[in-house]
């Protein structure tokens, strides 16, 4: 192996992927993100490890491709009418966590006795979520068009908005540590990084939208032009000393507006990961952990503060703002890590000379730590709420008006009929069940899905089916029919199945109605019905069934002459 390694640089970069697809198929049994994976392969690689990273200048090529493009997605996703529709609520969380981590990190690291301008370092970087990992989990959870999902998007793209501005900070300050700088050099960058801004916006104004429009025609054509656009604003920002990051940053920003960012971000994702990969191998070339040791403990407590601090945090703020500790508990705990850019932010202070590796070394370690755990917190975020509920009362007001009074618009009256689940398919029933003149009561955590049954005219409670509370309180004794379409779990994750837990809370709250649950699969309807459900439904089959009627020569008094909802908030799952 060591032949392969010191035979070509090719050779070396073949066995470090082997390695990587190795280590990440150990994190997917384990069900760990791939960060971890990639920070685990920089490790082993490294002279800590194996000592299997010797193309450093090919290496760090990669790694710095790497950033420029993951700054770049960044930059993309930050258009002005996104950061004008953000809520209330996620500033006041986004900026309040940024500022409760930052401040009591930094009284940390000094308590530790590191110097004013590490302890500041690691403070900042601490404050970073990890976008990627929080919406992959929440999109596998089905979760991330909730109501917490939502405020977790929204207080993301706040602290999106604050590494942006600590990054050209950082590049800012950097430009004065340095000796062969003058003063004339400084204002030389500044005005530099003021002529990128207005050729940035000139290029939104002028040339964004015709040249995306023209480029989409041939998607893989957009796509290289993305890369090369983030590459050479890397270029020109390093150029002019704002800084690789900086110049993707101004990159995406410059696509931002455009139709075709989603494409865009869509098609650079799997290239993103990939050259990260690299950043994470470089990472690990540069740390010896036998030089950790003496911060082992600073690492223990930065991780018990990143993994408890940041999501009580969260907790006591939307707390007072009126929303329920459920709400305020599952968003927090989108907060119990930190991100990849905490790591490149503490490797810029690297760079620039203002920090010593022990402080990338020790971030990198609280990086393991909380990324590991934080994805098991997050994956069973529901039986620990369940776990710490008696104690996280002090969090919630006696009355909680952000929730109930924005969604709630039935009197607990009489519904033969609650739907769970307002899909397309839930509201489909629920119309035609209106028209039928039976009441209906709908039932979903999407804000979206509850909005679009309000403007139906239908009646909508605002909850969790898995909410034991919330279920308990609905007017389920004088109901004659449960009807779940909540689709079930990816990858068959049976002990995180909505349906499962809807079937017993329903039963132990005292319903003697009867159930009707969607199935997919006949192992899915056999666990349905073992589970209580007395009907199941299989939307795919029974219209197959219906579309056989029809062709067969239904009569045509038999068919339901009521269009579909094909809305882009009834596509989205519960």
């Amino acid at each position: 192996m060591s032949e392969i390694i010191t035979h070509s640089v090719f050779g070396e970069v073949a066995v470090l992927l082997v390695l990587a697809a190795g280590i990440g198929l150990i994190g997917i049994i384990l069900r760990q993100p791939l960060i971890v994976s990639f920070i685990a392969v920089g490790l082993i690689a490294g002279p800590s490890g194996f000592d299997m990273v010797h193309s450093d200048a090919q290496i760090s090529l990669l790694s710095e491709l790497g950033i420029a493009v993951l700054l770049f997605l960044v930059g993309i996703k930050l258009d002005v009418k996104l950061i004008r529709s953000l809520g209330t609520v996620a500033l006041m969380t986004g900026l309040g966590q940024v500022a409760f981590t930052s401040i009591f990190g930094f009284l940390i690291g000094l308590a530790f006795g590191f110097d004013a301008i590490t302890s500041l370092y690691v403070a900042v970087a601490l404050t970073f979520s990890s976008t990627i990992i929080i919406v992959k989990l929440l999109s596998d959870k089905r979760e991330i068009d909730s109501l917490h999902g939502q405020i977790a998007l929204g207080f993301l793209i706040v602290q999106d908005l604050v590494v942006v501005l600590a990054m050209i900070v950082l590049s800012a300050v950097g430009i004065g540590t340095d000796d062969e700088f003058r003063n004339s050099d400084i204002l030389i960058v500044l005005f530099s990084g003021v002529a990128m801004v207005g050729l940035v916006m000139l290029f939104v104004r002028y040339v964004a939208n015709p040249l995306t429009e023209r480029l989409a025609r041939a998607p893989e054509l957009l796509v290289i032009v993305a890369i090369a656009q983030a590459a050479i604003f890397a270029a020109i920002g390093d150029f002019v000393g704002l800084g690789k990051e900086v110049g993707g940053l101004l990159a995406g920003v410059s696509l931002a507006s455009t139709p075709y960012r989603e494409t865009v971000a869509a098609r650079l994702a799997p290239l993103r990961d990939f050259l990260l990969l690299f950043f994470f191998i470089a990472l690990g070339a540069t740390l010896d952990l036998s030089l950790l040791g003496a911060h082992v403990s600073a690492a223990i407590v930065f991780s018990l503060f990143v993994l408890i601090g940041n999501p009580m945090i969260v907790l006591a703020i939307m707390g007072a703002m009126g929303y329920r500790k459920r709400t305020g508990f599952l968003a927090g705990l989108t907060v119990a890590q930190i991100s990849e850019f905490s790591l490149i932010f503490i490797a810029m202070g690297v760079s620039l000379g203002q920090v010593a590796e022990e402080a990338l070394g020790l971030v990198t370690l609280v990086g393991l730590v909380t990324i590991a755990a934080s994805t098991y917190m997050i994956t069973y975020s529901h039986k620990l709420y369940g776990l710490f509920e008696p104690i996280l009362g002090i969090f919630e007001r006696k009355e909680t008006p952000r929730e109930p009074s924005e969604f709630g618009t039935h009197d607990k009256g009489t519904y033969p009929v609650i739907i769970f689940g307002l899909g397309r398919f839930g509201t489909s029933i629920g119309v035609r069940l209106k028209k039928r003149g039976i009441p209906v009561l709908g039932v979903d955590f999407n804000p979206y899905a509850v909005r679009r049954w309000r403007e139906l005219g239908l009646d909508v409670e605002f909850g969790d089916a898995t909410d034991p509370e919330f279920v308990t309180a609905l007017p389920l004794s004088r109901a004659e029919w449960i009807v779940s379409t909540v689709p079930e779990h990816p990858l068959g994750l049976s002990h995180e199945d909505t349906r499962m837990t809807l079937l017993q809370l329903t039963r132990t709250a005292g319903f003697r109605g009867r159930i009707a649950a969607t199935s997919h699969s006949t192992t899915d309807t056999e666990d349905l019905i073992g589970a209580g459900a007395d009907i199941i439904l299989e939307p795919f089959q029974d219209a197959a069934d219906r579309a056989v009627e029809i062709l067969c020569g239904a009569p045509e008094e038999e068919r339901a002459n009521i269009p579909p909802i094909e809305t882009e908030e009834q596509q989205r799952p519960y």
